[in-house]
Protein backbone atom coordinates (compact mmCIF):
# COMPACT_ATOMS: atom_id res chain seq x y z
CA UNK A 1 0.00 0.00 0.00
CA UNK A 2 1.07 3.69 -1.00
CA UNK A 3 2.23 5.43 2.05
CA UNK A 4 0.27 9.35 1.37
CA UNK A 5 2.07 10.69 3.91
CA UNK A 6 6.03 9.57 2.60
CA UNK A 7 5.00 11.39 -0.67
CA UNK A 8 3.96 14.34 0.51
CA UNK A 9 6.28 17.86 1.07
CA UNK A 10 7.29 17.71 5.19
CA UNK A 11 5.80 21.06 5.42
CA UNK A 12 2.40 19.20 4.38
CA UNK A 13 2.51 15.88 5.83
CA UNK A 14 0.20 15.06 8.33
CA UNK A 15 2.44 15.29 11.97
CA UNK A 16 3.16 12.37 13.90
CA UNK A 17 5.68 13.56 16.49
CA UNK A 18 3.57 14.52 19.59
CA UNK A 19 4.19 18.34 20.83
CA UNK A 20 5.64 18.91 24.14
CA UNK A 21 4.75 20.09 27.25
CA UNK A 22 6.61 23.50 26.63
CA UNK A 23 4.96 24.08 23.39
CA UNK A 24 1.43 23.12 24.68
CA UNK A 25 2.09 25.78 27.34
CA UNK A 26 3.48 28.50 25.32
CA UNK A 27 0.32 27.80 23.08
CA UNK A 28 -2.14 28.12 25.58
CA UNK A 29 -0.63 30.83 26.60
CA UNK A 30 -1.07 32.76 23.55
CA UNK A 31 -4.57 31.97 23.45
CA UNK A 32 -4.70 33.76 27.17
CA UNK A 33 -3.75 36.71 25.91
CA UNK A 34 -5.54 36.52 23.38
CA UNK A 35 -8.98 36.00 25.06
CA UNK A 36 -8.44 38.42 27.31
CA UNK A 37 -7.67 41.51 24.76
CA UNK A 38 -10.71 40.27 22.55
CA UNK A 39 -13.36 39.47 25.48
CA UNK A 40 -12.86 42.27 27.89
CA UNK A 41 -13.78 45.05 25.42
CA UNK A 42 -16.84 42.80 24.15
CA UNK A 43 -18.21 41.93 27.85
CA UNK A 44 -17.59 45.29 29.33
CA UNK A 45 -15.28 47.74 27.87
CA UNK A 46 -16.80 48.61 24.34
CA UNK A 47 -20.34 48.35 26.04
CA UNK A 48 -19.49 50.70 28.51
CA UNK A 49 -17.40 53.09 26.43
CA UNK A 50 -20.79 53.33 23.85
CA UNK A 51 -23.16 54.48 26.33
CA UNK A 52 -21.06 57.04 27.88
CA UNK A 53 -20.88 58.74 24.25
CA UNK A 54 -24.42 58.30 23.60
CA UNK A 55 -26.13 59.25 27.41
CA UNK A 56 -29.12 57.22 25.34
CA UNK A 57 -32.63 58.25 26.92
CA UNK A 58 -33.41 54.05 26.58
CA UNK A 59 -31.02 51.34 27.06
CA UNK A 60 -32.50 49.44 24.15
CA UNK A 61 -30.19 52.07 21.67
CA UNK A 62 -26.92 51.33 23.54
CA UNK A 63 -27.85 47.92 22.84
CA UNK A 64 -28.34 48.38 19.24
CA UNK A 65 -25.88 50.87 18.63
CA UNK A 66 -22.89 48.12 20.26
CA UNK A 67 -24.65 45.56 17.72
CA UNK A 68 -24.31 47.68 14.79
CA UNK A 69 -20.26 47.85 15.73
CA UNK A 70 -20.17 44.60 16.41
CA UNK A 71 -21.69 43.44 13.64
CA UNK A 72 -19.72 45.63 11.07
CA UNK A 73 -16.81 44.37 12.30
CA UNK A 74 -18.07 41.45 11.62
CA UNK A 75 -18.33 41.86 7.90
CA UNK A 76 -14.46 42.51 7.57
CA UNK A 77 -13.87 38.75 10.23
CA UNK A 78 -15.49 37.04 7.00
CA UNK A 79 -12.72 38.41 4.60
CA UNK A 80 -9.95 38.46 7.53
CA UNK A 81 -10.23 34.67 8.47
CA UNK A 82 -9.83 33.04 5.36
CA UNK A 83 -7.37 35.69 3.60
CA UNK A 84 -5.06 35.52 5.58
CA UNK A 85 -5.30 31.52 5.87
CA UNK A 86 -4.50 30.98 2.05
CA UNK A 87 -1.74 33.93 2.38
CA UNK A 88 -0.18 31.92 5.52
CA UNK A 89 -0.63 28.67 3.41
CA UNK A 90 1.77 30.14 0.78
CA UNK A 91 4.05 31.93 3.07
CA UNK A 92 7.82 31.77 2.89
CA UNK A 93 9.66 33.45 4.79
CA UNK A 94 12.83 32.26 6.53
CA UNK A 95 10.51 31.98 10.09
CA UNK A 96 7.63 29.58 8.73
CA UNK A 97 4.27 30.01 7.52
CA UNK A 98 2.50 30.97 10.34
CA UNK A 99 5.00 32.52 12.76
CA UNK A 100 5.23 36.02 10.38
CA UNK A 101 1.50 36.29 10.68
CA UNK A 102 0.61 35.26 14.06
CA UNK A 103 3.23 38.56 15.21
CA UNK A 104 1.71 40.75 12.48
CA UNK A 105 -2.41 39.96 13.83
CA UNK A 106 -0.72 40.22 17.15
CA UNK A 107 0.67 44.15 16.90
CA UNK A 108 -2.48 44.94 14.40
CA UNK A 109 -4.81 43.44 16.90
CA UNK A 110 -2.80 45.55 20.05
CA UNK A 111 -2.89 48.87 17.77
CA UNK A 112 -6.21 48.82 17.09
CA UNK A 113 -7.01 48.24 21.47
CA UNK A 114 -5.13 51.18 22.34
CA UNK A 115 -6.42 53.56 19.82
CA UNK A 116 -10.19 51.97 20.35
CA UNK A 117 -9.20 53.35 24.01
CA UNK A 118 -8.30 57.12 23.12
CA UNK A 119 -11.80 57.10 21.13
CA UNK A 120 -14.18 60.01 21.93
CA UNK A 121 -16.89 59.08 18.79
CA UNK A 122 -19.22 56.27 17.75
CA UNK A 123 -17.38 56.31 14.31
CA UNK A 124 -14.07 56.69 15.84
CA UNK A 125 -15.07 53.65 18.01
CA UNK A 126 -16.34 51.88 14.98
CA UNK A 127 -13.96 52.32 13.13
CA UNK A 128 -10.65 51.03 15.49
CA UNK A 129 -13.06 48.26 16.58
CA UNK A 130 -12.77 47.07 13.14
CA UNK A 131 -9.10 47.09 13.13
CA UNK A 132 -8.66 45.18 16.39
CA UNK A 133 -10.92 42.32 15.43
CA UNK A 134 -9.09 42.41 12.30
CA UNK A 135 -6.26 42.09 14.12
CA UNK A 136 -7.49 38.80 16.51
CA UNK A 137 -8.73 37.19 12.93
CA UNK A 138 -5.03 37.72 11.27
CA UNK A 139 -3.62 36.31 14.31
CA UNK A 140 -6.10 33.40 15.43
CA UNK A 141 -6.44 32.18 12.02
CA UNK A 142 -2.50 31.60 11.75
CA UNK A 143 -2.76 30.20 15.09
CA UNK A 144 -5.69 27.85 14.73
CA UNK A 145 -3.30 26.49 11.65
CA UNK A 146 -0.11 25.41 13.45
CA UNK A 147 -2.68 22.82 15.35
CA UNK A 148 -3.15 20.86 11.60
CA UNK A 149 0.62 21.52 10.93
CA UNK A 150 1.99 20.14 14.21
CA UNK A 151 -0.14 18.57 16.35
CA UNK A 152 -1.24 14.43 15.50
CA UNK A 153 -4.82 13.06 15.46
CA UNK A 154 -4.67 11.82 18.78
CA UNK A 155 -3.82 14.35 20.42
CA UNK A 156 -5.64 17.35 19.11
CA UNK A 157 -8.39 16.90 21.22
CA UNK A 158 -6.61 18.40 24.81
CA UNK A 159 -4.39 20.36 22.51
CA UNK A 160 -7.69 21.99 21.19
CA UNK A 161 -8.40 22.32 24.93
CA UNK A 162 -5.20 24.71 26.02
CA UNK A 163 -7.42 26.88 23.36
CA UNK A 164 -10.65 26.66 24.63
CA UNK A 165 -9.65 26.83 28.55
CA UNK A 166 -8.06 30.11 28.13
CA UNK A 167 -11.25 31.76 27.15
CA UNK A 168 -12.97 31.57 30.22
CA UNK A 169 -9.41 32.46 32.40
CA UNK A 170 -8.60 35.42 30.07
CA UNK A 171 -12.39 36.39 30.30
CA UNK A 172 -12.35 36.71 34.21
CA UNK A 173 -8.81 38.19 34.60
CA UNK A 174 -9.73 40.98 31.76
CA UNK A 175 -12.36 42.16 34.05
CA UNK A 176 -10.36 41.45 37.01
CA UNK A 177 -7.70 44.00 35.76
CA UNK A 178 -9.94 46.53 34.38
CA UNK A 179 -12.38 46.93 37.31
CA UNK A 180 -9.86 46.93 40.01
CA UNK A 181 -6.63 47.33 38.81
CA UNK A 182 -6.68 49.47 34.93
CA UNK A 183 -9.35 51.36 35.65
CA UNK A 184 -10.51 53.61 33.42
CA UNK A 185 -11.04 53.04 29.33
CA UNK A 186 -7.44 54.01 28.06
CA UNK A 187 -5.64 52.04 31.04
CA UNK A 188 -7.86 49.00 30.64
CA UNK A 189 -7.20 48.77 26.46
CA UNK A 190 -3.72 49.24 27.28
CA UNK A 191 -3.27 46.91 29.67
CA UNK A 192 -5.09 43.70 27.81
CA UNK A 193 -2.79 45.21 24.42
CA UNK A 194 0.10 44.86 26.57
CA UNK A 195 -0.43 41.26 28.24
CA UNK A 196 -1.35 40.30 24.40
CA UNK A 197 2.03 40.95 23.16
CA UNK A 198 4.11 39.67 26.21
CA UNK A 199 2.28 36.27 26.05
CA UNK A 200 2.35 35.34 22.66
CA UNK A 201 6.12 35.98 22.34
CA UNK A 202 6.91 32.52 23.92
CA UNK A 203 5.21 30.85 20.72
CA UNK A 204 6.74 33.31 18.72
CA UNK A 205 9.86 31.50 19.78
CA UNK A 206 8.74 27.64 19.02
CA UNK A 207 9.93 26.43 15.75
CA UNK A 208 7.69 26.65 12.36
CA UNK A 209 8.20 24.87 9.07
CA UNK A 210 10.06 26.60 6.52
CA UNK A 211 7.93 26.58 2.96
CA UNK A 212 10.33 26.15 0.36
CA UNK A 213 9.52 29.13 -2.61
CA UNK A 214 9.27 25.76 -5.74
CA UNK A 215 6.81 24.44 -3.02
CA UNK A 216 4.65 27.42 -3.10
CA UNK A 217 1.62 27.07 -4.97
CA UNK A 218 0.62 30.19 -6.70
CA UNK A 219 -1.64 32.89 -5.95
CA UNK A 220 -4.29 34.99 -8.37
CA UNK A 221 -7.34 36.66 -7.20
CA UNK A 222 -9.64 34.79 -9.31
CA UNK A 223 -7.72 31.69 -8.06
CA UNK A 224 -8.57 32.79 -4.60
CA UNK A 225 -12.31 32.97 -5.15
CA UNK A 226 -12.19 29.98 -6.04
CA UNK A 227 -10.44 28.44 -3.16
CA UNK A 228 -12.89 30.31 -0.83
CA UNK A 229 -16.17 27.74 -2.02
CA UNK A 230 -15.95 24.56 -0.79
CA UNK A 231 -18.46 22.70 -2.18
CA UNK A 232 -20.67 21.34 0.51
CA UNK A 233 -21.72 18.15 -2.14
CA UNK A 234 -18.07 17.35 -2.47
CA UNK A 235 -16.91 17.83 0.72
CA UNK A 236 -20.13 17.29 3.15
CA UNK A 237 -18.32 16.69 6.13
CA UNK A 238 -16.50 20.19 6.14
CA UNK A 239 -20.20 21.36 5.44
CA UNK A 240 -21.84 19.97 8.27
CA UNK A 241 -19.07 20.51 10.37
CA UNK A 242 -18.70 24.30 9.84
CA UNK A 243 -22.47 24.81 9.73
CA UNK A 244 -22.51 23.29 12.70
CA UNK A 245 -19.78 25.62 14.44
CA UNK A 246 -21.66 28.25 13.38
CA UNK A 247 -24.70 27.84 15.00
CA UNK A 248 -23.33 26.50 18.03
CA UNK A 249 -21.11 29.73 18.15
CA UNK A 250 -24.20 31.97 17.86
CA UNK A 251 -26.30 29.98 20.20
CA UNK A 252 -23.16 31.17 23.24
CA UNK A 253 -22.93 33.90 21.58
CA UNK A 254 -26.35 35.09 22.04
CA UNK A 255 -26.09 33.55 25.74
CA UNK A 256 -23.11 35.28 26.60
CA UNK A 257 -22.64 38.77 24.70
CA UNK A 258 -25.51 40.70 26.35
CA UNK A 259 -25.26 39.06 29.51
CA UNK A 260 -24.36 42.67 31.61
CA UNK A 261 -27.22 44.11 29.98
CA UNK A 262 -29.46 41.26 30.92
CA UNK A 263 -28.31 41.77 34.43
CA UNK A 264 -28.96 45.42 34.46
CA UNK A 265 -32.12 45.42 32.82
CA UNK A 266 -33.49 42.18 32.88
CA UNK A 267 -32.77 41.79 36.31
CA UNK A 268 -32.55 45.38 37.54
CA UNK A 269 -29.59 44.01 39.18
CA UNK A 270 -28.06 47.12 41.37
CA UNK A 271 -24.46 45.47 41.38
CA UNK A 272 -24.67 44.08 37.76
CA UNK A 273 -20.68 44.48 37.24
CA UNK A 274 -19.73 42.50 40.39
CA UNK A 275 -22.13 39.38 39.72
CA UNK A 276 -20.96 39.88 36.08
CA UNK A 277 -17.50 38.96 37.50
CA UNK A 278 -19.26 36.20 39.83
CA UNK A 279 -21.23 34.47 36.70
CA UNK A 280 -17.84 34.26 35.05
CA UNK A 281 -15.84 32.79 37.44
CA UNK A 282 -18.19 29.62 37.72
CA UNK A 283 -18.22 29.98 33.77
CA UNK A 284 -14.60 29.77 33.98
CA UNK A 285 -14.00 27.16 36.52
CA UNK A 286 -16.33 24.52 34.30
CA UNK A 287 -14.90 25.61 30.95
CA UNK A 288 -11.45 24.83 32.13
CA UNK A 289 -12.44 21.24 33.53
CA UNK A 290 -14.70 20.52 30.52
CA UNK A 291 -12.29 21.98 27.59
CA UNK A 292 -9.33 19.99 29.21
CA UNK A 293 -11.07 16.70 30.81
CA UNK A 294 -13.24 15.77 27.90
CA UNK A 295 -10.70 16.89 25.30
CA UNK A 296 -8.27 14.71 26.25
CA UNK A 297 -10.91 11.74 26.49
CA UNK A 298 -12.21 11.91 23.49
CA UNK A 299 -8.50 11.98 21.96
CA UNK A 300 -8.26 8.03 23.95
CA UNK A 301 -11.93 7.04 22.72
CA UNK A 302 -11.60 8.62 19.66
CA UNK A 303 -14.81 9.70 19.31
CA UNK A 304 -15.76 13.37 18.57
CA UNK A 305 -19.26 13.70 17.46
CA UNK A 306 -20.82 12.09 20.55
CA UNK A 307 -18.78 14.79 22.72
CA UNK A 308 -20.09 17.52 20.45
CA UNK A 309 -23.73 16.46 20.41
CA UNK A 310 -23.91 16.38 24.48
CA UNK A 311 -22.02 19.98 25.05
CA UNK A 312 -24.30 21.46 22.45
CA UNK A 313 -27.47 20.03 24.59
CA UNK A 314 -25.95 21.40 27.76
CA UNK A 315 -25.66 25.18 26.26
CA UNK A 316 -28.94 24.69 25.07
CA UNK A 317 -30.36 23.60 28.27
CA UNK A 318 -28.67 26.54 29.76
CA UNK A 319 -30.55 29.25 27.51
CA UNK A 320 -33.85 27.91 28.25
CA UNK A 321 -33.21 28.36 31.86
CA UNK A 322 -32.17 31.75 31.27
CA UNK A 323 -35.53 32.60 29.23
CA UNK A 324 -37.98 30.68 31.52
CA UNK A 325 -36.55 31.32 35.18
CA UNK A 326 -34.69 34.76 34.87
CA UNK A 327 -33.37 35.04 38.66
CA UNK A 328 -29.75 35.18 39.93
CA UNK A 329 -29.21 31.98 41.33
CA UNK A 330 -30.93 30.42 38.25
CA UNK A 331 -28.45 31.88 36.07
CA UNK A 332 -25.20 30.22 37.88
CA UNK A 333 -26.10 27.00 37.43
CA UNK A 334 -26.99 28.47 34.00
CA UNK A 335 -23.52 29.69 33.99
CA UNK A 336 -22.35 26.00 34.96
CA UNK A 337 -24.03 24.62 32.29
CA UNK A 338 -22.76 26.94 29.50
CA UNK A 339 -19.28 26.73 30.91
CA UNK A 340 -19.14 23.13 30.79
CA UNK A 341 -21.02 22.55 27.22
CA UNK A 342 -19.15 25.16 25.39
CA UNK A 343 -15.95 24.25 26.95
CA UNK A 344 -16.07 20.75 25.85
CA UNK A 345 -17.47 21.97 22.78
CA UNK A 346 -14.64 24.49 21.75
CA UNK A 347 -11.63 21.62 22.19
CA UNK A 348 -13.84 18.73 21.04
CA UNK A 349 -14.94 20.44 17.67
CA UNK A 350 -11.59 22.06 16.99
CA UNK A 351 -10.08 18.71 17.15
CA UNK A 352 -12.96 17.41 14.58
CA UNK A 353 -12.67 20.26 12.41
CA UNK A 354 -8.93 19.64 11.57
CA UNK A 355 -9.90 15.94 11.00
CA UNK A 356 -12.22 17.52 7.72
CA UNK A 357 -10.20 19.56 6.06
CA UNK A 358 -10.00 18.69 2.23
CA UNK A 359 -6.85 19.20 1.63
CA UNK A 360 -3.20 19.70 3.57
CA UNK A 361 -1.82 21.94 0.98
CA UNK A 362 -4.88 24.97 2.30
CA UNK A 363 -4.99 23.86 5.61
CA UNK A 364 -4.39 27.65 6.75
CA UNK A 365 -6.78 28.68 4.02
CA UNK A 366 -9.60 26.13 5.10
CA UNK A 367 -9.53 26.41 8.75
CA UNK A 368 -9.75 30.02 8.36
CA UNK A 369 -12.85 29.59 6.76
CA UNK A 370 -13.70 27.30 9.24
CA UNK A 371 -12.58 29.92 12.38
CA UNK A 372 -15.37 32.44 10.36
CA UNK A 373 -17.85 30.38 12.82
CA UNK A 374 -15.48 31.41 15.56
CA UNK A 375 -15.42 35.42 15.02
CA UNK A 376 -18.58 36.17 13.38
CA UNK A 377 -21.05 34.92 15.91
CA UNK A 378 -19.60 37.09 18.35
CA UNK A 379 -19.55 40.21 16.49
CA UNK A 380 -22.81 39.20 15.22
CA UNK A 381 -24.74 37.94 17.94
CA UNK A 382 -25.42 41.42 19.69
CA UNK A 383 -26.82 43.34 17.06
CA UNK A 384 -29.55 40.22 16.00
CA UNK A 385 -30.06 40.10 20.01
CA UNK A 386 -30.22 43.48 20.20
CA UNK A 387 -32.70 44.02 18.04
CA UNK A 388 -34.45 40.80 19.47
CA UNK A 389 -34.22 42.48 22.99
CA UNK A 390 -35.79 45.77 21.23
CA UNK A 391 -38.76 43.73 19.70
CA UNK A 392 -39.49 42.08 22.24
CA UNK A 393 -38.78 44.21 25.22
CA UNK A 394 -36.96 41.67 27.21
CA UNK A 395 -34.65 38.89 26.55
CA UNK A 396 -36.57 35.75 26.66
CA UNK A 397 -36.88 35.44 23.14
CA UNK A 398 -32.81 36.01 23.15
CA UNK A 399 -31.79 32.95 25.33
CA UNK A 400 -34.67 30.78 23.50
CA UNK A 401 -33.26 31.81 20.05
CA UNK A 402 -29.49 30.25 21.83
CA UNK A 403 -30.86 27.35 22.77
CA UNK A 404 -32.83 26.35 19.31
CA UNK A 405 -29.09 27.37 17.76
CA UNK A 406 -27.50 25.09 20.12
CA UNK A 407 -30.07 22.45 19.51
CA UNK A 408 -29.51 22.96 16.13
CA UNK A 409 -25.73 22.41 15.86
CA UNK A 410 -25.68 19.52 17.18
CA UNK A 411 -28.11 18.28 14.98
CA UNK A 412 -25.80 19.35 11.71
CA UNK A 413 -22.61 17.93 13.62
CA UNK A 414 -24.20 14.10 13.88
CA UNK A 415 -24.19 14.41 9.91
CA UNK A 416 -20.47 14.32 10.06
CA UNK A 417 -19.54 10.52 8.64
CA UNK A 418 -15.79 10.51 8.36
CA UNK A 419 -14.83 11.42 12.11
CA UNK A 420 -16.70 8.81 15.10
Amino acid sequence: MTDVNAMTPAVFAEPRQRVTGGWIAAFGAAWLGIWMAQLTPIQLLLPQQVDDQLHPAHWVDSVVAFGIISGIAGVFAIVAYPLTGALSDRTTSRFGRRRPWIAGGALLFAFGLIALGLQTSIIGIGIFWVVTLTGFCVMTAALTATISDQVPVDQRGYVSGWLAAPQAVGTILGLLLVLYLFTGQVAGYVAVAVLLLVLVVPFLLRPDAVLAREQKARLTARGMLDDLWISPREHPDFGWTLLGRVLVNFGNAFGTTLLLYFLMFGLHDKTAEDDLITLTLVYMVFVILASIGLGRLSDKLGRRRMFVAISSGLQALAALLLAFVPDLTVAMVAAALLGAGYGCFLSVDQALATQVLPDPLTRGKDLGIMNIALAVPQAMAPLIGALLVAAMGGFMGLFLLAAVCAALGALAVMRVRSVR
